[in-house]
């Protein structure tokens, strides 16, 4: 197939121009436990990042574009969305743009700019694989939206800018998948990133109150252990939360939510991920004593956080 080398130089040029927008507008955040990225999110020097990034606690450092660097606080994270937001003091950052990530469609071209293995302002290049991806992370979290990506996703980028070609943020790069049959190692070509529609709300609730007012996400009440095939073990029950307004009490084995069985604390929370508070579900438990029981949970709203 012919190429139109009129075609190719203009979209070599709008690269190039988006990279020039946006790169001023993506940090470097170095922590004790290691590097990763961050973007402008406004004039007043707040960052929003990955709260996996900031895991650990610890000082920050901010290193813009131009190699400036500037002492940072956390403002606060929201782990259940994987969203903190970071404070640079007294630093004269440019802030980015960001877009509706709602709009996207599979094959949109989109630039991933961070600082992989602290190779400050990298990019990658590569398309909407698809939308709408239930990922677990490492570390628990499951994400319910994530956008895919064939843009290559390394140690670093997390926290980074995923852009269209207009130079809109449209997502926050956040893992790579991996693949048991290369030792765990990062699979080529499958990154995931928390869309801009998340980010951008989440960050602004940080912004404006200090902490997240408003999760949008579903809430049992309930913390979780493994270690039966046949369902969840409930350890403790939240007072006068869903769960326990439906009469559920540790001890209580979760075997089905909505008929669909669950074996993991990880299997419930991809389950909730799809549901939204207010929503009324069918639970499926074992009592200590053996007896089945179905009960009704009108689920609540994922506590805000504020640290």
């Amino acid at each position: 197939m012919a190429t139109n080398p009129v075609a190719l130089a203009d979209l070599q040029r709008s690269f190039v121009g988006v990279i020039d927008r946006v790169n001023p507008a993506v940090v470097q955040i170095s922590t004790p436990q290691g590097l990763g990225s961050g973007v402008v999110f406004d004039h007043n020097g707040d960052i929003v990042t990955n709260a996996h990034v900031l895991a650990g606690g610890g000082s920050l450092q901010v290193t813009d574009s131009s190699g400036h660097a500037y002492g940072a606080t956390v403002v606060a994270m929201f782990k259940p969305d994987d969203v903190a937001v970071v404070h640079a003091q007294h630093a004269q950052l440019t802030s980015a743009s960001f877009g509706d990530s709602r709009r996207l469609r599979v094959g949109d071209i989109v630039l991933a700019i961070g600082n992989p293995l602290g190779l400050r302002s990298s990019v990658t290049e590569g398309i909407v694989s698809a939308l709408g991806r239930t990922v677990d992370e490492p570390n628990g979290v499951v994400l319910p939206d994530a956008i895919q990506t064939s843009a290559p996703i390394n140690p670093g980028n997390s926290g980074g800018a995923l852009v269209d070609l207009n130079g809109d943020v449209v997502g926050i790069p956040t893992l790579a998948a991996t693949d048991p049959e290369l030792g765990g190692s990062a699979a080529p070509g499958i990154g995931f990133a928390v869309p801009s529609s998340v980010v951008a709300d989440i960050a602004s609730q940080i912004v404006n109150n200090g902490r997240v007012t408003n999760s949008h996400r579903a809430f049992l009440g309930v913390d979780l252990a493994s270690g039966l095939a046949t369902g969840v073990v409930v350890v403790s029950v939240q007072h006068a939360g869903p769960a326990a307004r439906a009469g559920i009490v540790p001890g209580d084995v979760i075997v089905s939510i909505n008929g669909q069985p669950v074996t993991s604390p990880s299997a419930v929370a991809e389950v909730l991920a799809t549901l939204s508070p207010g929503e009324t579900v069918t639970v499926g438990i074992t009592t200590p004593n053996g007896e089945h029981a179905t009960v009704k949970v009108r689920l609540g709203q994922y506590p805000g956080s504020g640290g």
